[in-house]
């Protein structure tokens, strides 16, 4: 039975991660990517659906965790009645291998610790042959299932009943090492590690990249954690952003709303380019950019809302009915139907990130605004277009307001970037468009009656994602008619102090069931009330939301208000992108109202745009290195390699 969403932490390598339990166990594994079927997929069904246990047998043992600094190197701290042991858990970075780490450290006195491993590729529907391989490696056990393979190395394992099992004593001042290592099944097993210089490279590594954050002076350590965990959920070799490094965990308990994240949305990519630009990683920009030019290389109609790690395009939506779902919500899906739907704010996105990027001091190159000058002729030629609007609705399609506010933003920003950057383009044309769709939007998008912006075209409803309309600079975040959408918004979708997207009563996503309160927007409106002179009620739903944060500082897409259980897939990027932009937005406001300047917020409606420069380089001891030194060479294999 897996645990609770919120009492599990992530451990990652940039290419893919591990959700460890506070029980010591990893239910979630897919290697070698995010997006690769699953070896262990406990937490979407039960134990026999792949886990890997290393706990005490003492069921008695209480737990605590941390990482260690600014790292995703996991230290468990088990307490038993005999003694206490820590388990370092990790997946080491830099070495172009697929390895998991686990280090039992006694601490004191003795204490017997158990073994349970279960491997099953393939979203569990391959059992693999396994065969104890002592030329390998002391106790080495090897498992093979079509094209993938794992070696795994420490305490010798019993097999019983496809679980492979042990138990041993760790005693003070003693180590054990654990690891489990991927390879293509038709590569030789890759040789053992140093796991000491493991460690100390992982944590070096992470260390010097956490080194360049430039946290706000409020909310430090969430953020902080925050931008760590947005570049865990960042492929190495591709540059490509996630939006979680889960699927299917239900956007409400035994519902249907289930939906895999492991992809990158150009939304979720855009947001997290300008939070991490802004505090101090603008070498990302430059990556992330390179992914976008591969990715939409070509027509500009055939633009995709997400794509793969890589850039793919068909991301086939199936259903794993060997999986019965986290907890029995079902079903659980791979791929994700959403990537043939035509969502219009996505081009208002990519276009406000490039531009917060020239702001900030990254520069333009040819090939670059060459894209931007072709989205913008797509736009020019689809603007009027309906949409499934951004939460993906699977209902009719509709003229929704915020993605008309963000074909407005595109426009803008291709302006701005003519204007303010002498780039070359239709400056008059754009212009002239930009103002036909604000008068469009005022005329068909806003309820005077109510005051307030609506959902869609001729609808009564509102809807959260109006909340980004100030901070694009549509409007003010003061103006009339946004307030008046904030108290349509506080009255309809505020519930138990917290909100929800939209009335899911409505009927306007086509789909059956509701969902939880969705952090992002919470997040948003934290950031609405500080813009707008409530610093109070801005803290005050920060301090409940930061209070979510599980107990190594990750959020997921939802929280179950009545309860305080998280929902919805985990970590989730978009969760804590909006948290940078709400801590930001409140020491915007404290120093505005202490008279100096804040921090750039990432829109045109920032109240004090800072001169920061760009973020230091990274130094040649912590290099990255390039895609083709991702394999050591007695692996020689192709990280990209899908299991």
């Amino acid at each position: 039975m897996p645990l609770a969403i919120e009492d599990y932490a992530l451990i990652g390598d940039c290419h893919t991660a591990a959700l460890v339990g506070n029980d010591g166990s990893i239910d979630w594994l897919c290697l070698p990517r995010f997006d690769s079927a699953s070896m262990f997929a406990g937490l979407l069904g039960d134990d026999d659906s792949g886990r890997w246990l290393v706990a005490p047998v003492d069921g008695t043992a209480t737990s605590t965790r941390h990482y260690v600094d600014d790292t995703f190197v996991l230290v468990t701290h088990w307490v038993t009645p005999t003694g206490e042991v820590e388990v370092v858990d990790l997946m080491p970075y830099g070495d172009r291998r697929a390895d998991v780490v686990r280090r039992v450290r006694g601490v004191k006195g003795t204490v017997s610790m158990k073994i349970d491993l279960r491997i099953r590729f393939g979203y569990t529907t391959a059992i693999p042959w396994i065969r104890q391989m002592p030329d390998h490696g002391e106790n080495a056990l090897i498992a093979i299932a079509g094209p993938d393979a794992v070696i795994v190395r420490g305490p010798k394992l019993r097999a019983s009943d496809h679980t492979h099992e042990t138990t041993f004593d760790v005693t003070e001042g003693e180590n054990v090492d654990m690891t489990l290592t991927w390879y293509p099944s038709h590569r030789q097993p890759p040789s053992p590690i140093d796991v000491t210089k493991r460690i100390d490279d992982t944590v070096a590594w992470w260390s010097d990249w956490a080194s360049n954050s430039d946290a706000p002076s409020v909310y430090t350590g969430a953020v902080h954690r925050s931008l760590l965990l947005l570049r865990a959920l960042t492929h190495e070799d591709t540059n490509g952003i996630v939006a979680a490094a889960t699927t299917s965990l239900p956007e409400q308990f035994g519902g249907s709303r289930n939906w895999d994240y492991r992809y990158v949305w150009l939304r979720d990519a855009s947001m997290t380019l300008q939070m991490l630009i802004l505090h101090g990683f603008a070498d990302e920009a430059t990556g992330w950019r390179d992914w976008l030019l591969r990715a939409i290389a070509g027509d500009p109609a055939d633009v995709q809302i997400m794509y793969g790690l890589s850039g793919e395009r068909y991301l086939m939506e199936n259903t794993i009915d060997e999986l019965p779902g986290y907890q029995g919500a079902a079903p659980v899906r791979t791929g994700n139907g959403a990537f043939t739907q035509y969502q219009g704010d996505i081009f208002g996105e990519v276009m406000v990130a490039l531009h917060d990027a020239r702001e900030l001091g990254v520069e333009e190159g040819p090939d670059s605004w060459a894209l931007q000058r072709a989205l913008m002729q797509f736009v020019e030629d689809n603007w009027s277009r309906p949409d499934n609007g951004i939460w993906e609705i699977r209902g009719p399609a509709q003229h929704f307001t915020h993605s008309r506010v963000m074909i407005w933003a595109a426009l803008d920003r291709a302006v701005k970037g003519v204007q303010q950057f002498h780039l070359e383009g239709p400056v008059d044309r754009w212009m002239a468009l930009r103002e036909k769709v604000r008068n469009e939007i005022e005329e068909n998008g806003f309820d005077a009656e109510r005051n307030t912006y609506t959902q869609y075209y001729g609808s009564h409803e509102v809807d959260a994602s109006l909340l980004q309309l100030s901070q694009v600079g549509y409007v003010d975040a003061h103006d009339p008619r946004m307030l008046g959408t904030v108290a349509a918004i506080e009255k309809d979708l505020l519930h138990d102090g917290l909100l929800v997207r939209y009335r899911t009563g409505s009927g306007v996503d086509g789909l059956s069931g509701t969902e939880n309160a969705f952090l992002t927007c919470s997040f948003w409106l934290v950031e609405q009330y500080a813009r707008s002179g409530r610093l109070d009620d801005a803290t005050t739903l920060m301090d409940r939301l930061v209070g979510y944060s599980n107990d190594v500082g990750m959020l997921s897409e939802e929280i179950q208000v009545s309860t305080g259980r998280h929902v919805g897939n985990t970590p989730q990027a978009l969760s804590h992108l909006a948290l940078v932009r709400a801590a930001d937005a409140i020491e915007a406001a404290l120093e505005h109202s202490r008279g100096g300047k804040g921090r750039r917020l990432g829109s045109d409606t920032a109240p004090h745009p800072s001169n920061r420069s760009s973020a230091p380089k990274k130094t040649d001891e912590f290099a990255e290195p390039t895609p083709a030194d991702r394999w050591s060479d007695d692996l020689g294999a192709d990280r990209t390699t899908s299991a």
